[in-house]
């Protein structure tokens, strides 16, 4: 019969206080994105009393479960007591829910911080004109984005270029006047 991974829990009750599964739960969400080093590991099997490092792998993925759910979504203790199975110690239980939800506003705090951190702004947009010849058919403006973005490049910079044909722009200006029209002749029946 295949051990399920909520059945590698009870190692936590191997710590020596509920110290110590506050710092296994906070390493684990320190290192999210890189992962555990060979010192972090040497730490927490040491705090749980582990002689062999491979039983710490499936602990780890089902901590790693439980802390992204809390992480990334607002959920209540119910909710996370509702995620752990019968085979999970009721103490085990009560103690993780405690713990998760002591940790959650922190862990959203930052997991919003990030998303906001990560979206690239408008630094510079610049256009022009190519085939200015009246007569070719193939006029079209090169529209160049600056983008700050923090996340890709040394610079802090991702440079984005796309073009647009004449009819392109020609019918993006009808739409804008179609939608300006529309918008005073509401806002003239509004007066009325």
């Amino acid at each position: 019969m295949e051990q399920s991974i909520w059945s590698h829990l009870p190692l936590l009750m191997r710590s020596s206080s509920k110290e110590s599964i506050e710092y296994i739960l906070q390493t684990l969400w320190r290192t999210r994105k890189i992962g555990l080093d060979s010192a972090d590991r040497d730490i927490l099997c040491g705090l749980l009393q582990l002689q062999n490092e491979t039983d710490l792998d499936p602990l780890l993925v089902c901590l790693r479960m439980l802390i992204r759910k809390c992480g990334r979504e607002n959920v209540s203790k119910e909710d996370i007591l509702k995620m752990f199975p019968r085979e999970v110690l009721p103490e085990l239980q009560r103690l993780l829910a405690l713990l998760l939800q002591k940790f959650q506003r922190e862990w959203l705090d930052d997991v919003r911080k990030e998303k906001e951190n990560n979206l690239p702004r408008l630094k510079t947009m610049t256009w022009n004109m190519a085939n200015q010849n009246a007569e070719s058919a193939n006029q079209h403006a090169v529209i160049n984005l600056k983008l700050q973005d923090d996340t890709q490049s040394v610079l802090g910079e991702t440079e984005v270029k796309f073009q647009l044909t004449k009819d392109t722009v020609d019918t993006m200006v009808k739409s804008m006047y179609r939608i300006r029209d529309q918008l005073s002749d509401m806002r003239e029946t509004s007066e009325h």
